[in-house]
């Protein structure tokens, strides 16, 4: 960041009072711009015992498998811009369940909401970022093949989960576990 969206005044990056962490300022005008995480969101949509998994037709990750998702938009809820992601990626149709997992990786400030969903009808297709649409059974799914973290995480809960009763929370940082003598 160069300049500021408030002003147009340069910007200084450091330290401000009562501020513990390094951050873009405006020394005119004094607003201070924070750096907050992305949200990705999507679905898990299932038809009877498959699931849809769309292959990529763009970078990053191109021609591997995915779960219908990306960044949600201003003016939307987390739900409706799954419903929005799973439409453009596989031009399929969807009943929000409710929210299955959460996959928040720090690193490069995203966060990962991924929600169980049933396919309307079997009418999808791949779109514009999509090569490929599939169900797929839990047995089958393309382990070897899967494009981000996030996905893997949520499609591993999802054959580990016989209830799905839980939404599954997880992270890219290591689970602390404390034991006792």
């Amino acid at each position: 960041m160069n300049f500021c969206s408030h002003c147009g005044q340069p910007v200084t990056f450091g330290y401000i009072p009562e501020e513990d962490t390094e951050r873009f300022h405006c020394p005119s005008c004094g607003a201070i711009h924070y750096e907050n995480p992305k949200l990705v969101v999507g679905t898990l949509p299932r038809r009877g015992d498959q699931v849809l998994l769309c292959k990529r037709a763009i970078e990053p990750c191109q021609g591997l498998w995915t779960l219908p998702a990306g960044f949600m938009e201003m003016g939307e809820t987390v739900e409706q811009g799954a419903i929005r992601e799973t439409l453009e990626e596989a031009s399929a149709q969807v009943e929000i369940v409710r929210l299955f997992s959460i996959y928040s990786l720090p690193r490069i400030g995203q966060i990962y909401m991924i929600f169980l969903a049933d396919l309307t009808n079997l009418d999808f297709h791949p779109n514009k970022e999509t090569s490929e649409t599939r169900l797929f059974s839990k047995s089958d799914l393309p382990f070897d093949e899967i494009a981000f973290t996030a996905i893997r995480f949520t499609l591993e809960k999802y054959i580990s989960d016989s209830s799905e009763q839980l939404p599954f929370i997880g992270s890219s940082t290591p689970t602390l576990r404390h034991s006792t003598p």
